[in-house]
Parts: structure tokens; C-alpha cells; sequence
């Protein structure tokens, strides 16, 4: 089987972790919702069958508990997600309340153990960390979670409490990058306050939940990087190399967490970006040399091929793994089982089934691009 080549970056810190669990692989978020397609599960299982797992490499994910959960969220929009999901209905007023039971964030069973599953899993993906590790954990990257209501397909913040694990811990500087196609709105409104925080996030402008403008700030707590549509791999690596690496750099973080949603790439429903899997790989990749302590999660990506590739060929990378050319027959025939309501058969190229590392997107650095820059610096 050919490879592309040797990878080329290796981690400097001790063996990398993967978090996971079998909850992944229940049904939710109902038939047509974006989030219903096949997404962790089949990244653990590509992995697999690629031999991607050393012994004790696959960490299991705990669930948070009520007290850990109320680090962050109202007690009352807890035991309102939990009594939703025990009787299986949502009453009018907890709907309209706590943004539960909705088309956007709909009820179904097991909401509850899923959503206390992603936060225990950055919980314990950041006390793993502790000791100069990286941690993959791609089930995790909810953003959009608010302390007191769902928005945007999440229901608990679970990137918050993997920042929260991190200062419990001492330390005074924590990064928080997000590479997601929607602005990491939740994650950066938790930490206005807090100056031990700084929020990065390079988004798609005028994308749901339209916040996030250049010139939003909070406060001196976060810089925001609203690119344009067709946003490609030489954009991405231009905003890394000239805006996000500079801030990171004077911020100095003791701890580094990443939202690597896969929805800014080429071919996702639901944004207009153009990355290819490679460049968000290589973005990530420039991110860790920032620091030893690090937890990559997951995100957005509602087009199944393209998010098991690209969360699955991450592992990869994070673990030191060399990235085949072709893949071999069982797992051409798993990616080519996959089903989208959001995509049509013959809008499918081989290359999601046959390969797991897109082509490069390489394109011109648009001026609106390098002006991006030169405004989140000054």
C-alpha cells in the first residue's frame, strides 16, 4: 500500500491519548437532523482498522457529574435536560425556556448520558494533558452550549469545562483556538471576564450565529477572524502564520485547547469554506508547538465522509502515524456504506472512499485576507 510519505511532524510529548465511547454509536438528534449522520463511531472505526490504537492509547470517556456541570451551567437547565430525557417529552414552557425539544436542538433518548459523556470526556482529556500530552478528543467541540439553554445542536459546553480543568489545575494562561466554520460564540462569552483566557476563532463571515466581527474583542479576552467565503489552505495558513501565531506567542498559554470542527472543509452542507483536510491538519499541527499540554476536540462537520476522514487521518498525525495513499479494501467499503440526507450519491468523488488525505486546496491570499490580519494584530 502506498503512503504519503513519512509524517513529517512529530510530537515532542509523551505518547498522545484518544478519548472515546461506545455512547457514540446510539441513535440521536432524530432522522434529519445534520447531526444524525455516522461521525466518532466511524473515526474509531476507521482508526482501528488502520491499527491506529496502541495498548492503553484509547482512553474511555466518564460522565460528568451534577456538581461538575455546575461549574458552568445553571442547576435549573440541568434538571431540565435530565427530566426531558427520563420522560421522553418536553413541555411548552421548559422549550421555550432552555432551547430544548426544538428542531434545532432536539430531544431524544439518551440526550442526557450523551451530553454528560462529551463533558467529562474534555474533563478528563485536559487532567491527561496535565502531565505534557496531547489529547484527541474529537466527540468533544460544542461551542455554542450556554450556561442556562441549548443553541446551536449543543446542550452542555464541554469545551468550557476542559478550560475550566485546566485553571482548576493553577494555571494562569489557557488558549482556546477554534478552527469550526461558526464562531466559537459560547466558549468566548464564558471567558469575557476571565484574563487568564484568550478565545481565538477564524469562522465564516456572516454564518449563523453571526457574531464574532474583527472588531468584537471581548473586551481584550478574545480576537476574532471572520473570513470569506472560499476560504482556502494558503488564507488558513496566512491567518496562522501572520495573526494566530503572533497572539499566541505573546499570550505565552501554560495550556492549549483546539475546536477542530470539520465543517470548514470543501464539500460540508453547511458552510461555504474550501479547506481541505491536510491544511486543517497542518493548521493544527503549527498550533502545538505552542505548548506540551493540549486537547484537540472535535466540532462541527455535518458531511460524514469528509468528517471521518479528517478526524480520522488527525489521529493519525497527532499519533505519529504515516497517512496512506490508498486505503485498504475493508475501509474503502465502510466509507462507501456511509448515508447523508445532505448529500446526494453522485455528489460523492472517490476520493471520500478511496483516500483519507484530500488534495490541497492552494489558492490566492485574498487582500480582504491580509487585512484580517493586520486588524486582529493593531
Amino acid at each position: 500500500m502506498d503512503r504519503i510519505g513519512k509524517n513529517s511532524f512529530h510530537i515532542k510529548q509523551k505518547q498522545s491519548l484518544f478519548v472515546g465511547s461506545d455512547v457514540y454509536r446510539e441513535a440521536a438528534f432524530g432522522q434529519h437532523h445534520p447531526l444524525s449522520i455516522i461521525r466518532v463511531a466511524g473515526v474509531v472505526d476507521i482508526c482501528e482498522m488502520l491499527g491506529w490504537f496502541e495498548a492503553e492509547q484509547f482512553r474511555e470517556s466518564p460522565r460528568a457529574t451534577v456538581e461538575q456541570l455546575r461549574q458552568f451551567h445553571d442547576e435549573d437547565y440541568i434538571e431540565a435536560i435530565r427530566a426531558a430525557d427520563e420522560k421522553g417529552s418536553v413541555d411548552k414552557e421548559i422549550r421555550d425556556r432552555y432551547r430544548i425539544g426544538t428542531m434545532e436542538n432536539p430531544l431524544f433518548r439518551g440526550l442526557y448520558k450523551r451530553a454528560t459523556t462529551a463533558v467529562g470526556g474534555s474533563i478528563i482529556a485536559s487532567e491527561l494533558a496535565m502531565d505534557g500530552r496531547v489529547v484527541f478528543h474529537p466527540s468533544g467541540g460544542t461551542h455554542h452550549g450556554r450556561a442556562d439553554r441549548a443553541s446551536g445542536f449543543c446542550y452542555f459546553n464541554d469545551p468550557v469545562f476542559s478550560i475550566l480543568t485546566f485553571l482548576a489545575k493553577g494555571l494562569q494562561r489557557v488558549l482556546y483556538v477554534d478552527l469550526d466554520a461558526h464562531h466559537g460564540d459560547g466558549v468566548q462569552d464564558a471567558f469575557e471576564a476571565d484574563s487568564r483566557v484568550l478565545t481565538i476563532s477564524i469562522h465564516e463571515e456572516k454564518r449563523w450565529p453571526h457574531s464574532g466581527l474583527v472588531d468584537d474583542r471581548a473586551g481584550g479576552a478574545a480576537r476574532n477572524l471572520p473570513v470569506p467565503r472560499g476560504f482556502n489552505d494558503s488564507e488558513l495558513d496566512f491567518l496562522m502564520e501572520h495573526a494566530v501565531y503572533p497572539l499566541a506567542k505573546a499570550f505565552d498559554p501554560q495550556a492549549l485547547v483546539i475546536t477542530c470542527g470539520a465543517d470548514g472543509l470543501d464539500g460540508d452542507p453547511l458552510s461555504r469554506m474550501a479547506l481541505s483536510n491536510v491544511g486543517l491538519w497542518s493548521a493544527v499541527e503549527k498550533l502545538l508547538r505552542l505548548c506540551e499540554r493540549t486537547v484537540v476536540l472535535g466540532g462541527g462537520g455535518y458531511n460524514p465522509w469528509t468528517v471521518v476522514r479528517c478526524w480520522g487521518g488527525l489521529w493519525g498525525r497527532l499519533s505519529g502515524r504515516d497517512i496512506p495513499a490508498d486505503l485498504p479494501p475493508d475501509t474503502r467499503r465502510f466509507l462507501g456504506g456511509f448515508e447523508c440526507d445532505l448529500i446526494d450519491e453522485d455528489e460523492v468523488p472517490e476520493a471520500w472512499v478511496n483516500t483519507l488525505a484530500d488534495e490541497p486546496n492552494i489558492g490566492p491570499v485574498r487582500p480582504e485576507i491580509e487585512r484580517l490580519a493586520d486588524l486582529v494584530l493593531n
